[in-house]
Parts: C-alpha cells; structure tokens; sequence
C-alpha cells in the first residue's frame, strides 16, 4: 500500500465562521492555527496547504487569563537606534482588537512561505459583521 499525498485537486478549503465573544485568546488561536493547517483532515500532509477558511467575528470581546491585560507586552523596532515601541494587550485591543489574534495565530503557524499562505486564509473582524456572506461560511463550535 502506498502513502497517499494530497494533490492541489484533492484539497477543498471550507468556509467556517467563529464567534470569539468570551472565549480564552490562546486557546481560540491554538485551535484557529490547528484548522488553518489543515490538521483535523485525514488528508493532513505538512508541505501542502490544506487547511479551511476562517472568519472571527467579535475579536474584541476575547477574553484574557490572570494579569495579562497589562503584562503581555508586543514590542516592534524600527531598526534605528532607540526604536523599540513596547504596546501592552489592553492598549492593542482598544486600538486594533483583530491584531491580538492575527499576533496569537501567527506565532503557531509555521515560519515559512506556507505559514504565510496558511495567514491569509484567516479574517478577522472586530464587530459582528463580515463581508464574507457570499462564501457561505458554517458556523464553528470550538471544543473550548
């Protein structure tokens, strides 16, 4: 019996919309990362992007544990002397709330052009409404 490896005609990517209101910020991005591979499909293969589409309505209603708030700091660098810009988590989520999990998501993704790829297939909106009515996405229920 030979090892079966998807072909570009063999991967179908779903449309699957989440609703992040009161779930935990690490644990949504773990299980976002985990479906945007393409891991929860027989079909797996880690060269091939075979993962679904994900659309993340109400990011800024995420939840955070223990003192996160003000204690997860991102930082940036503008490659000059004295540029590092430090932003804590509960002045990114006032200022752009979809960027917490875009950062989240994409630190479980491979650092390569396919965890790009894979980066691509993920929107994220900070209200309730999409644009993305005409792909018919399903409704997801994540584990927890």
């Amino acid at each position: 019996m030979k090892t079966f490896s998807p072909t570009p005609k063999d991967i179908k990517h779903d449309w699957f919309v989440v609703d992040a209101q009161g779930l935990v910020l690490g644990r949504l991005a773990s299980q976002l990362a985990h479906r945007l591979r393409g891991k929860h499909k027989p079909e797996f293969a880690p060269h091939m992007d075979n993962g679904d589409c994900i659309v993340v309505v109400n990011c800024e209603k995420v939840k955070v544990t223990g003192t996160k708030m003000e204690n997860k700091l991102y930082r940036r660098h503008s490659g000059w002397v004295g540029g590092l810009k430090t932003t804590n988590l509960s002045d990114l989520l006032a200022a752009h709330p979809e960027r917490a999990l875009m950062f989240a998501v994409r630190g479980m993704l491979p650092k390569n052009k396919l965890g790009r790829a894979m980066l691509k297939k993920l929107k994220v909106y900070a209200g309730p409404e999409h644009p993305h009515a005409a792909q018919n996405p399903q409704p997801l229920t994540l584990p927890y």
